[in-house]
C-alpha cells in the first residue's frame, strides 16, 4: 500500500486561549485533487501553514512524501507549489520576469529554468504578455501569472488557495482546466474553494472541516450519503390544504413538508420512487399541479447540513 502524500496525525495549534487545530487528522493519497472545505475561521489556513512548516504548532505530526515536515526540510519543499489567495507577485518586474524570479528560488540550471519558464508562460496562456508588467494585466491574467509563478518549477504537491477569486468566466475556466491538466501530468492538488460547483467539479476526495476539526472527508457521492437529506422533489401547486400537507409529511421517507401558497417542496431520506408516492397522492386527491422536479442533494446541502452553517459565511 503506498504511504499517503500529506499524513498529519493529532494536530493542535493554539493561540493562547482559542484552540485553532483541535486534534486535526488529514491525510491525502498521491495523484488526488483533494479539497479542504470550511466556512471562515475553521482553520483551513491555518492547517496549510502547518503543513509547510510556516507555523510552529503544539502537538501532532506531520508527514510530506512520508516525511517529517520541519522548517529546514528544504528538499521536501522544493517538490512543493504554493498558490496564495492574495496575489504575491513583483510589480517591478515583468510576467517573464516574475515567473523566472520564483522559478529560479528552486532551479538553479539556467537552461532548465529557461525551459521551465517558457513552459510555465504557454501553460497559463500568457504567451502575448511576457513583457507586460503586473498593473497592466486583468484581474483574470494576474491571478494566471499568480499561477504560473507558484507551478513553473514542476512541483510534485501543489496548493492552491481560491485561484479563482474575483476573475472573470473565461480565466476562470481556463483556470480549472489548467489545475485538471496538473494533475494529468502527475501533481497531486490541495484545492480550496469557496465556489462548491468547482469543488464538486474538480475533487477527487473532499474533507469538511470546522473548528479545527475534520468532519468528514470522502468522494462527493460517499459526503451526499452521510447526510439525511437523499432527495428534493418540488411541484408548483395552487391549492393545498394543511390536511393533505400532513398526510404528505407522513409519506414515507418524506422527513420534511413545506407549502408556500404556490410550490410545495418535500425533503426525502432514502428511497428509490419517492417522487411516485407523491404524484399518486396528489392524483388520488384530485389536485392540479404544474412542474414537477426532484434534485439530489449537493454538495452545498451537506456542508450545511454537516457544520450548520454556509461555506460563504
Amino acid at each position: 500500500m503506498t504511504q499517503p502524500i500529506i499524513q498529519i496525525e493529532s494536530l493542535v495549534k493554539r493561540y493562547r486561549d482559542l484552540i485553532a487545530l483541535d486534534h486535526f487528522q488529514l491525510s491525502v493519497e498521491e495523484g488526488e485533487i483533494f479539497g479542504l472545505l470550511g466556512p471562515n475561521g475553521s482553520g483551513k489556513t491555518t492547517t496549510i501553514h502547518c503543513i509547510l512548516s510556516l507555523l510552529a504548532y503544539d502537538k501532532g505530526t506531520i508527514r510530506v512524501f512520508g516525511q517529517e515536515m520541519r522548517p529546514d526540510s528544504y528538499e521536501l519543499k522544493r517538490q512543493i507549489g504554493v498558490v496564495t489567495q492574495e496575489v504575491a507577485v513583483i510589480d517591478e518586474l515583468t510576467v517573464y520576469e516574475n515567473i523566472d524570479y520564483f522559478c529560479g528560488l528552486y532551479i538553479r540550471d539556467k537552461k532548465l529554468r529557461r525551459q521551465y519558464v517558457e513552459e510555465a508562460v504557454r501553460f497559463v496562456e500568457l504567451d502575448e504578455f511576457q513583457k507586460f508588467y503586473p498593473k497592466k494585466l486583468s484581474g483574470g491574467l494576474l491571478r494566471r501569472l499568480n499561477i504560473a509563478c507558484g507551478i513553473a518549477h514542476k512541483p510534485r504537491l501543489i496548493f492552491l488557495d481560491e485561484p479563482t477569486v474575483a476573475v472573470d468566466p473565461q480565466s476562470r475556466n481556463r483556470i480549472l482546466e489548467g489545475i485538471q491538466e496538473l494533475n494529468r501530468q502527475g501533481a497531486t492538488i490541495v484545492y480550496t474553494s469557496h465556489y462548491m460547483e468547482e469543488v464538486e467539479q474538480l475533487c477527487t476526495r473532499i474533507a469538511i472541516m470546522d473548528k479545527g476539526r475534520l468532519l468528514a472527508a470522502g468522494t462527493t457521492e460517499e459526503l451526499k450519503r452521510m447526510i439525511k437529506k437523499s432527495e428534493i422533489i418540488s411541484i408548483d401547486i395552487l391549492d393545498l390544504q394543511p390536511e393533505q400537507l400532513a398526510a404528505i409529511r407522513s409519506l414515507r421517507h418524506v422527513y420534511e413538508a413545506s407549502f408556500d401558497g404556490h410550490c410545495l417542496k418535500i425533503l426525502c431520506s432514502g428511497g428509490t420512487h419517492n417522487l411516485l408516492h407523491v404524484l399518486e397522492y396528489l392524483q388520488a386527491e384530485g389536485l392540479s399541479f404544474g412542474r414537477t422536479y426532484s434534485e439530489l442533494p449537493s454538495l452545498n446541502d451537506v456542508f450545511l447540513e454537516i457544520t450548520g452553517k454556509e461555506l460563504r459565511d
